[in-house]
């Protein structure tokens, strides 16, 4: 009987720890249950938030009048109004409308309005050069629309705001003046070096200096550069408060310019911008300052003279070199979003992808390293050292483009670059990020194809025309550009002339061009292959329809590809685009080693990632186009 009940105590003690570990089992399996609930509820309920991004707006205020000078502008026949504007030459000869896309940036804020999107983000070059007279001709606009719509603006600096980390002396020698004649603005009479006959009097006026770091950030202060009352949650590379210890007072006091501020040597130490900033519950915005001021020499003392820096064009190449305090910074915020499961989108000025589809490589061969702005083309490294830092999803612009890079890095992280189109070149737009959950994304690009007095100034440019005309000037703009219909068929004709006047003459072998840009597509055609009906008859295209177009046209099109990418298809015309493909498929096989570049390049350019309508899921890694 003993026995029996030793037996019996055993079995139960057996069948109790049995039972313990299937109360544990089935616990774990509860939690993780839950967790895994929790999650997807969480996507679920994770309210959808809309984000407008305008890049490189570039706005220059055409009707400020200086307020320390006896200067109004010259004033518009059409509109009776006086107007401070740049010549149309010098708008076709930079990558940069200058004018007209005031008008596109109020277009694209009404339409902002319409849409009722209320977060608007501004990845830098949102002013011309930095200059006071249009940063707070900005600021202005910015305020109303603000104050009338409760629309949260958010900006990041870009090359030209500020050009220098210091306020320096500066003006334009290419504002319109009377007559059509060139008017020389300038903050300082020291800018005029040499002398020419008949010249229009300078213009002196302060508010015309390109500003630094301290005056920008002071008079955009309440676009996510200093924390406002209303935001949730606000913190730079430099502060040390935790999300639970977080305070508008303690954000105030953490947010001063020099306690924002990173070592370029031993002497000098330059402002840093960057900002995270929670404007609505869950979701993260992480604006990188990008900008990177290289001295052009070595110095042996403390340093605010702005001739003493390079300009921060290059952007996050030189990052690694100076700026690698971001990079752990980005580390400890995207560790912390995904503690507290909060969505995090960043935007900066510049790519950190490479934007030239892949095709960079055989760009360098074809056009030479210094040429087609290349210099600019991120390494590999930043994407890698980015992604493992936990960037996911970022915005970029600097090189006015719409294009989308992806790179995974070596560890498995991918990161998706969106480039945003500029306001003041072909094609011009905005993106709108549409969060649906925690994981599913959605990007459109809103073209500006009107706007609204776009063509107002045109007046103005026929006097400038006619005084071209008659002092016999070496170059002279297309006039057709006068017949514009609309802003974007504008921004075509800027990039046309543009191509002309400046990128043909700059970029490319004039051995090639001279071989290449009077031939008809039909004649590109014959030299490569004596066998070519065949091949146009399986592409169901005729002899005829190559005959309509020549070499420059085959290249005006690559810079539009190359500017809009799928924006540009419709622009270039399905046709023209299977025309292209089977020339390219002929160039390929070509002797001529350059037009077998020329057509891996061109080729590359009209098969790029999803840039026009597209959604990401991050959960799948995927990215896949949306069909109108």
């Amino acid at each position: 009987m003993e026995k029996e009940l030793c037996v019996s105590e055993r079995n139960g003690q057996k069948i109790n720890q049995i039972n313990i570990r299937w109360h544990y089992r089935f616990l774990c399996v509860a939690v993780l249950f839950l967790i895994f609930s929790c999650d997807n509820n969480r996507e679920e309920e994770f309210k959808e938030t809309k984000i407008a991004f305008i890049a490189d707006a570039h706005f220059q205020d055409i009707y400020a009048h200086f307020a320390d000078a006896d200067y109004k502008g010259i004033e518009n026949p059409q509109t009776g109004g006086f107007v401070n504007i740049r010549t149309m030459n010098a708008q076709l000869q930079s990558t940069r409308i200058f004018n007209e896309n005031y008008f596109a940036f109020i277009e694209a804020l009404d339409d902002i309005v319409t849409k009722g999107i209320k977060l608007v983000a501004l990845p830098g070059d949102f002013s011309d050069d930095g200059q006071p007279i249009h940063v707070k001709g900005l600021r202005k606009i910015l305020d109303k629309y603000s104050k009338d719509y409760g629309i949260l603006f958010f900006a990041t600096t870009g090359n030209h705001d500020p050009v220098k980390p210091f306020t320096q002396e500066a003006g334009k020698i290419d504002f319109l003046g009377v007559g059509g004649k060139e008017q020389i603005i300038t903050s300082t009479i020291k800018n005029i070096t040499d002398t020419v006959a008949d010249r229009l009097t300078p213009i002196i006026t302060s508010e015309i200096k390109k500003w630094g770091y301290q005056d920008i950030l002071n008079e955009m202060a309440a676009f996510g550069f200093y924390p406002q009352k209303e935001y949730l949650y606000w913190e730079t590379p430099f502060t040390e408060y935790a999300y639970e210890e977080y305070s508008f007072d303690t954000a105030i006091k953490a947010s001063a310019l020099g306690k924002r501020t990173y070592a370029i040597d031993e002497f000098n130490k330059h402002p840093d911008a960057s900002y995270l900033v929670e404007p609505t519950e869950d979701l993260w915005l992480l604006a990188l300052d990008a900008n990177v001021y290289l001295p052009k020499k070595k110095l042996s003392e403390v340093s605010e003279n702005a001739n003493d820096f390079e300009g921060a064009s290059i952007g996050y190449n030189n990052v690694l070199l100076q700026k690698r305090h971001l990079i752990d910074w980005v580390k400890k915020v995207s560790d912390k979003a995904k503690e507290m499961n909060k969505v995090l989108i960043a935007f900066s000025h510049y790519p950190m992808v490479e934007f030239n589809d892949d095709a960079s490589e055989e760009m360098i061969y074809f056009f030479g390293g210094n040429n087609m702005q290349l210099h600019r083309v991120p390494k590999e490294e930043v994407a890698e050292l980015f992604a493992d830092a936990g960037i996911e999803i970022h915005f970029g612009g600097h090189m006015h483009i719409n294009d989308t890079g992806v790179r995974t890095s070596k560890k498995g992280n991918t990161l998706y670059n969106i480039q945003t189109p500029s306001l003041a070149a072909y094609a011009p737009g905005y993106k709108i990020l549409t969060i649906h959950s925690t994981t599913d994304f959605e990007v459109e690009t809103v073209v500006i194809e009107k706007a609204k007095n776009f063509n107002s100034l045109f007046s103005l440019y026929e006097q400038e025309h006619d005084h071209l005309k008659e002092t016999q000037a070496s170059e002279i703009w297309n006039k057709d550009i006068l017949a514009s219909d609309n802003y974007r068929d504008f921004t075509q004709w800027h990039l046309k002339e543009l191509v002309r006047l400046r990128f043909l003459p700059d970029d490319w072998s004039q051995e090639f061009l001279t071989d290449f840009i009077n031939k008809t597509g039909e004649e590109l055609l014959i030299a490569q292959s004596e066998d070519f009906d065949s091949i146009l008859k399986s592409a169901n295209l005729s002899t005829d329809e190559f005959k309509t177009w020549t070499g420059f046209d085959m290249i005006y099109d690559f810079y539009r590809l190359r500017s809009a990418d799928e924006l540009a298809f419709t622009d270039i015309g399905n046709v023209r685009l299977k025309q292209y493909e089977v020339i390219c498929k002929q160039l390929k096989e070509s002797k001529n080693s350059a037009y077998r570049l020329w057509a891996n390049i061109f080729e590359k350019s009209i098969n790029g990632k999803p840039s026009d309508h597209f959604k990401i899921d991050l959960k799948q890694g995927t990215i896949e186009s949306i069909t109108p």
